[in-house]
């Protein structure tokens, strides 16, 4: 029975982010004035800051890989079934946030509504992009103290970021505009995916041992993020994504 609560936690982390994706997905109509006579209705995904459910499913996901070692529980169906529930959690629930922010970037443009549904499918490359990721690592036993490209959960909480900056905002920077921009996003895509597919050199948050003079990347990454959240509320999210990578690439020779 032991062996089996790792496991678990892996269907929570993928049972929440099955809930991310019913809640990206679930819209309420609102009127979009086109000119000073005419409106346009139209649906918009209701309830976005409960896209929680992926920073939920992220701890989860750390805790199966902790409960794993505590209970020396791991096993090769486990490491399957956290890839799997990785793929959709930090896969395809950050496309569908996607999909749902180029529909609304193209609404606010003349003739938004006709645009084709091909238009918003890019979105979907984000998961492609971390099911090839996935299948990588599995096959692939050199990538414990350091990654080889953008870890899923990363770039899946990156992107769960933006509709909780759109919705709870902050009071140093206004990037709505940024963030419902149809080539913003696609830049986004096309940057994410290639960092998750690319072979980068970067730190996997594990600590081999308690000095401060081996882990300097990870505490300098931890005092950013402390600055970053208590400044810039959810904008601290894609700070700190940047940090990581910036620090991953300065430092490299100490976990590649």
């Amino acid at each position: 029975m032991t062996r089996h609560i790792p496991n678990i936690f892996t269907l929570i982390n993928l049972f929440l982010g099955c809930i991310a994706i019913v809640f990206a997905l679930q819209t309420e109509t609102i009127s979009i004035y086109v000119g000073e006579d005419l409106s346009s209705h139209y649906n918009i995904p209701e309830k976005l800051g409960l896209l929680l459910f992926i920073m939920a499913a992220a701890i989860v996901d750390c805790l199966d890989g902790f409960v794993a070692r505590l209970l020396k529980a791991s096993s090769d169906m486990g490491k399957q079934l956290d890839s799997l529930s990785d793929v959709v959690s930090f896969g395809v629930a950050p496309s569908v946030i996607l999909y749902q922010l180029l529909r609304t970037s193209f609404i606010k443009e003349e003739n938004g509504l006709e645009t084709s549904i091909a238009w918003l499918l890019p979105a979907f490359i984000v998961a492609c992009a971390a099911a090839y990721r996935l299948a990588r690592f599995n096959l692939d036993s050199s990538q414990s103290y350091g990654f080889k490209g953008v870890p899923v959960p990363a770039a899946g909480l990156f992107i769960a970021s933006f509709p909780l900056i759109l919705h709870y905002g902050n009071n140093v920077i206004n990037v709505n505009e940024w963030l419902t921009n149809k080539w913003v996003l696609y830049a986004v895509i096309v940057m994410v995916s290639w960092l998750m597919v690319s072979t980068l050199p970067l730190m996997a948050l594990k600590f081999r041992d308690f000095s401060i003079k081996n882990n300097i990347p990870k505490i300098m990454l931890l005092v950013v993020a402390v600055i970053a959240a208590f400044i810039f509320n959810w904008l601290a999210v894609p700070i700190i994504f940047i940090a990581y990578i910036i620090l991953s690439l300065i430092f490299k020779k100490t976990f590649s």
